[in-house]
Order: C-alpha cells, then sequence, then structure tokens
C-alpha cells in the first residue's frame, strides 16, 4: 500500500482547499517517496504544488483508501514562507474556508471524512 499525505493547511479559522484540474476539491499533497518520512514527503509536495513552506503540525485521525494499492492519510500544517500558488498543473484554483464552512465545495470522496474531522473541531493541538 503506497501512502499519499494531504496537506491541511490552517490559517486561522481557514483550511486551504485546493481544486484539480481535473475536477474536485482536495487537500494539496501527493505520494511518499520509498523511504520517506511523510511530514517530509508533505512540507516537499507542497513546495512543488504550491510554491510556499509548510511546517506540519499535526495529523488527522485515520488512513482512507483512495483506490487499489493508496491510502491518504492527512497532515495540518501552517505556513512557513510564501502564499500557496497553483504551480503543477495539478491544481487550477485555491480556495481559504472558513473550518465551520469546508462543506461549501465538493471535496473528492478520500478527502471528504478528514473534512468531517476538521469541522467538528478536532484538528490537532499546535494550530
Amino acid at each position: 500500500m503506497q501512502l499519499v499525505v494531504g496537506v491541511a493547511i490552517v490559517r486561522g479559522d481557514r483550511v486551504l482547499a485546493a481544486r484539480r484540474s481535473t475536477g474536485g476539491w482536495e487537500f494539496p499533497g501527493g505520494k511518499v517517496e520509498p523511504g520517506e518520512d511523510p511530514a517530509n514527503a508533505a512540507v516537499r509536495e507542497i513546495a512543488e504544488e504550491l510554491g510556499c513552506t509548510i511546517e506540519v503540525t499535526g495529523w488527522l485521525p485515520g488512513t482512507v483508501p483512495i483506490r487499489a494499492g493508496l491510502e491518504l492519510r492527512v497532515a495540518t500544517a501552517q505556513l512557513v514562507d510564501g502564499e500557496p500558488v497553483p504551480r503543477s498543473g495539478d491544481h487550477d484554483a485555491l480556495r481559504w474556508l472558513v473550518t465551520s464552512s469546508l462543506d461549501a465545495v465538493d471535496w473528492l470522496g478520500a478527502d471528504r471524512p478528514f473534512v468531517v474531522e476538521i469541522m467538528t473541531g478536532r484538528l490537532p493541538p499546535g494550530r
């Protein structure tokens, strides 16, 4: 099973949502390379996809299957440097959504359980 990390970048009472170029909203991120620490993968993927630097502050509970051989785990993070801008072609829009209204966009299926965690106030400490 290959791990994919999504990143819920938190800014105050808002979380960043990224719209995939192929449709649907998600927490940006990507595949963890063999031998790579998941937190390091999250930092690397956000730098590649959004051109900014984050610090991982925690992990939402659980993993969710994406499709055969892939499972999603979501980190929480804060911006350390730069502003997120879609750079890789994976995303065509970004939105900062209030945590209580994350359901304002159509999330991809694998991300939805993590959206519920955030909306019910279950962000890890350190945000």
